[in-house]
């Protein structure tokens, strides 16, 4: 893969220092982390190590990493290693997959209270999943799903949605039937749209009532009761977004998309074109225009770029991706092997770690081939660089 020619790291390193010099009472301390992780990723900073070809005797320089989940790097590898998880557990079924949207107006609601936000949006989508896979009006079965959280959209502004992968059909509840959904169909989204807003308002009530969110800014006032009653009032009578997508071909097709979707961070390097003094122009796509139209060039003050960057920032030790279900991590490997017996197809061996969701790979990753010859490269120095040890101290992989 080629090596893009212009990176998130190049904007930070570049204009960084002296956007948050004039921005620190606005960043947190997660924000200034990503934002420093990002620019030493893979330089002299981190350490490093030396390589060697065993045929050729090419020899190279290769820094660490990061680690951190924002980085648009560091991805790939922890990508990698989550696929082959769940390559074990793929059910020889059809897949869907669904979308759950967040209204617009909650958004800022959404930012002020992310872990508390974001949280309910993982248990509403969740309930709302499983309540009408278990109605016997709908499909009557215990089903499993892999939710995965997404805060933006591809102009980088806050837009918080999670994608749900789930096999088509679930357990019977007497857990002695595997029910497949109907060719091509899995749940009405409309059902699923009103039960989501139902859910949801209720349990951002309910925080509201236990004092559990906070309101600032041009949200100070809906710390207010009934001004926060009033300010839901609305969304009560919309229609929320909740969209299924045609449904994946096969498993193969399921783990491709997984690839790309699990690990991704707010903008990939591939997408930036370029930057200058004081703007950097990107890709991206514009769903409301139909066709190649979509395609569209967008060109921001750098500071605005950084501002939409580290709107996507996630709270330290929050998990963006989850299991429900058939997937929860206390009786996955269980759940799994009565489906397959079920469906009459050769169980998978268990997976040892069901907690390993956004972690590192446990084992060494094995260096790319040579360049020049294609031979095996092996590491012949180790060397630590200035930050190293206080980073990876600080677990720059999850903040």
């Amino acid at each position: 893969m080629p090596h893009p020619k212009l990176e998130v790291a190049d904007i930070f390193r570049r204009h960084g220092a002296a956007w948050r010099a004039a921005n620190k009472a606005h960043l947190s301390l997660g924000q200034r982390r990503v934002m420093t992780a990002i620019e030493v990723c893979r330089t002299a900073a981190l350490g490093g190590h030396v390589e060697r070809c065993q045929d050729c005797d090419h020899t190279r320089i290769a820094y660490n990493s990061c680690r951190n989940r924002h980085c648009p790097k560091c991805q790939w590898p922890a990508a990698q290693a989550w696929l082959e998880a769940r390559e074990a557990e793929l059910l020889p079924v059809p897949y869907f997959h669904v979308v759950f949207t967040l209204p617009a107006a909650l958004g800022a609601i959404a930012y002020q209270n992310k872990a508390k936000v974001y949280g309910l949006l993982f248990t509403a989508a969740a309930e709302t999943f499983t309540t009408i896979a278990a109605d016997p009006k709908h499909l009557g079965a215990d089903v499993g799903l892999t939710a995965v959280l997404h805060t933006w959209g591809q102009n980088l502004q806050h837009h918080p949605h999670l994608h749900c992968i789930a096999p088509g059909g679930g357990l019977s509840p007497d857990g002695k039937r595997w029910m497949a959904c109907k060719r091509g169909f899995f749940l009405a989204v409309r059902v699923l749209s009103r039960l989501f807003r139902r859910l949801f308002l209720q349990g951002l009530e309910a925080m509201h009532v236990a004092g559990d969110l906070q309101f600032f800014a041009d949200l100070a006032t809906l710390n207010d009761a009934g001004a926060f009653k009033t300010y839901l009032a609305p969304l009560r009578k919309t229609e929320w977004v909740v969209f299924a997508k045609k449904p994946f071909a096969g498993p193969k097709q399921v783990l491709a998309y997984l690839a790309r979707y699990t690990h991704r961070v707010a903008i990939a390097n591939s997408r930036l074109l370029d930057l200058d003094a004081t703007h950097v122009r990107f890709r991206w796509k514009d769903y409301r225009e139909n066709g190649r139209h979509q395609s569209k060039v967008m060109r921001l003050d750098v500071g605005e770029f950084m501002r939409r960057f580290l709107l996507h920032v996630l709270p330290p030790g929050f998990h963006r991706i989850r299991h429900y279900g058939l997937f929860a991590n206390g009786h996955r490997a269980d759940k799994l092997a009565l489906c397959r017996a079920l469906l009459g197809v050769s169980p998978r061996a268990p997976e040892q770690d069901e907690h390993h969701d956004e972690r590192e790979p446990s084992s060494p990753v094995e260096p790319p081939p040579c360049p020049c010859c294609g031979g095996r490269m092996i590491i012949i120095q180790r060397f630590d660089g200035p930050l190293s040890r206080p980073y990876h101290a600080r677990r720059l992989d999850g903040l």
